[in-house]
């Protein structure tokens, strides 16, 4: 038996350990590659070990799209979008979900319907429409027209589905108003709702690329994707900047993942409602 757990466990963390580095290895290539030049990239065989091109690389990157505006760019918009997209959604799965209104049934479904319309579909009555409200190359151009995300508004509503009713009649009965309710009662409770849909709503506007591409026409409102695109020539491809630019790009999902992860935990442990 001690011989039979002994190789189960052997099984058990080889198979891990390959896990961890099947997913690991693509990272730690990325990193690796932004520290050499295109040749030492492609080399047979390959070098694992970083080189001596790093802050070449980096200057590079900043000469050909300017890497700290861009990357600014894309902060101030997907922030703004998230915080804002965060707030409507949240309101709008707490108004499904618990309050009782002619045609709730109908508007919801009419939600769920917009999730299955194909994002290219939208993109030319966007434009229009931004054409019209001389916004085309713009931070609001860009944040505005997804703020109401169909997925977002679903998964907050299936969230605050599973909060008790008595518990807000309670909060009704002691005098508190609705506004007091939502801000003092279902925000703590929804936590881990929260993290888990600013997540997804900040990986969404952050990798956003074909509508930043159809809407911003200059470099310098460039987002982070489509001005690394931009570096993919007919010609000539430096992938030493391309992996630069690919890692600066992952390190604010990294962060922000981080961040939320702490406050999703603290939410799992201590917001637990029961009926």
């Amino acid at each position: 038996m001690d011989a039979q757990k002994k190789l189960m466990k052997i099984i058990l963390y080889t198979t891990l350990i390959v896990g961890v580095m099947l997913s690991i290895g693509p990272f730690y290539w990325m990193v690796i590659g932004a520290s050499n030049t295109s040749g030492e990239i492609f080399r047979v065989p390959p070098n694992f070990l970083p080189g001596d091109n790093f802050v070449q690389n980096f200057k590079n990157l900043n000469e050909s799209i300017g890497i700290l505006k861009v990357l600014s760019n894309s902060l101030i918009i997907t922030l703004i979008y998230t915080g804002l997209a965060l707030i409507i959604c949240t309101f709008a799965g707490y108004a499904f979900a618990k309050f009782r209104f002619k045609g709730r049934d109908t508007i919801f479904f009419m939600l769920l319907l917009a999730i299955m319309i194909p994002y290219h579909v939208t993109l030319i009555p966007l434009f229009n429409l931004m054409a019209r409200l001389e916004w085309i190359n713009t931070y609001q151009a860009v944040i505005l027209p997804h703020l109401a995300y169909p997925f977002a508004i679903f998964l907050m509503r299936q969230n605050m589905k599973a909060l008790p009713d008595s518990l807000l009649e309670a909060a009704r009965v002691d005098g508190a108003g609705e506004f007091k309710i939502f801000f003092r009662i279902v925000l703590p409770t929804m936590k881990p709702s929260l993290a888990a849909v600013a997540i997804f709503l900040f990986m969404f506007q952050w990798n956003n690329f074909l509508w930043p591409l159809v809407i911003l026409n200059t470099q310098d409102m460039y987002t982070l994707p489509v001005a690394l695109s931009s570096l993919v020539g007919l010609s000539r491809v430096d992938y030493g900047q391309l992996m630069m630019g690919t890692v600066i790009s992952t390190f604010p999902i990294i962060i922000f993942f981080l961040i939320l992860q702490r406050q999703f935990i603290s939410g799992m442990l201590g917001s637990s409602v029961k009926e």
